[in-house]
Order: structure tokens, then sequence, then C-alpha cells
């Protein structure tokens, strides 16, 4: 799955990620996405109960845990079905427990220097954030300009309607967040998914 995350996310060219304290909430949300096509989710672990979420949808699609931090809630992730690993920060103890378990693990970093150092550590998916602050897609385009052999994935208060704008920008794969899915209903939800998807798809 390592090597293969790079294609697998750039064709689907979109990262849901779901932030809720209930999982039960992230479990319908999740559940509503998958109805509108999107394969892969990234399900933010804000506290021990959203294990089960990550369980569930695992049954249905390819779960990528999200705020990861320390080897113990990563430990905890892999045994709950998340087939990737995603972090707001550039551990060498995360790097480690992906190449232990063969799970991908995805860093994250805000500026040059930051990716490139997460680069030398092969990771396959570099994480920007947060992308909006630190200049959209043309932060992207100044980044990718020296370093071009960088695998990006921006994120942080990204809307729909920008995707194709990071997409063109040099991103592999762009993460939405609360857009996707805040004050929206499960139904209003998987429309959302399925339009963004046909929208994709000529990119």
């Amino acid at each position: 799955m390592k090597e293969n995350l790079i294609k697998f996310l750039s064709e689907e060219k979109i990262l849901p990620i779901l932030r809720n304290k209930d999982a039960g909430k992230v479990i319908d949300s999740a559940k509503a996405l998958i109805d509108g096509g999107i394969k892969v989710i990234e399900i933010n672990i804000e506290n021990p109960s959203i294990y089960s979420a990550v369980e569930e949808i695992s049954k249905y699609a390819t779960v990528c845990a999200g705020g990861i931090i320390t080897s113990m809630q990563a430990e905890a992730a892999i045994l709950s079905g998340a087939k990737i690993l995603s972090s707001p920060i550039f551990s060498m103890n995360l790097v480690k427990i992906s190449k232990d378990k063969e799970i991908p693990f995805i860093a994250g970093s805000s500026t040059a220097n930051e990716a490139y150092n997460a680069w030398k550590a092969r990771i396959p998916l570099i994480k920007i954030y947060p992308i909006t602050a630190m200049g959209g897609a043309m932060y992207i385009e100044d980044l990718l300009r020296p370093m071009p052999f960088l695998n990006v994935l921006p994120l942080g208060n990204v809307k729909l309607d920008e995707i194709h704008t990071y997409i063109e920008a040099g991103a592999k794969v762009v993460g939405i967040g609360r857009d996707f899915y805040d004050g929206y209903s499960l139904n209003e939800i998987t429309k959302r998914a399925k339009r963004v998807i046909n929208e994709l798809k000529g990119l």
C-alpha cells in the first residue's frame, strides 16, 4: 500500500477529513461521503471513542487516521483498521512505526525546510498545513518550484470549489474538512460528494 499511496490518492484527488468528538456523527458523515463515491476518508482521532468509528468505516472505505501524534495513538489506530496514518507533525517515532507496520505515514509540515526534511525521511506524502494561512495555492506553487519532487497534500480551511486550483498548482491530493459536511444534512453531504467527484474527473 505504501508504494501505491501516491497513485491511489492522486487518482482520488480529494481527501475528506472528518473531525468530531461524537463517534456516531463521524460514522454517519463518513457513510454519507461513501454513498457519494468517496473511497478514502481521514478520521481525526479526537478522543478514544473515535477508534470505534475507524473500525466501522474501515469495512467500507480506506481509513486514514488523522491527528496522530503519539506512538500509542498510532498503534490503536492500526489495530482499529486504519490503513494510513496522518499527523500534523513530522515525528521519527511515527516514521518508525510506519516502516515496522508497513503503514503509509503522511507527515505534517508548514515550511519548505520541514517539507524537505520529511521528504528526506522518505515520507510518501507531505501534508502542508495550514495552507490557507500560508498563502493558498500560490504557496504550493512557490514550494514546488525549487522542489518539484515533493508530493504534497494541502489542507486547512480549503473549500470544495478551490480543489482544482490546488491540483493545477501541483498538489497530488487536496484535504477538505468542514466545507464538506459542516451544516449540511447527510443527504446533502452525499450530493456534495457526487458533485465534486464528477467535477474532478476532467482534471
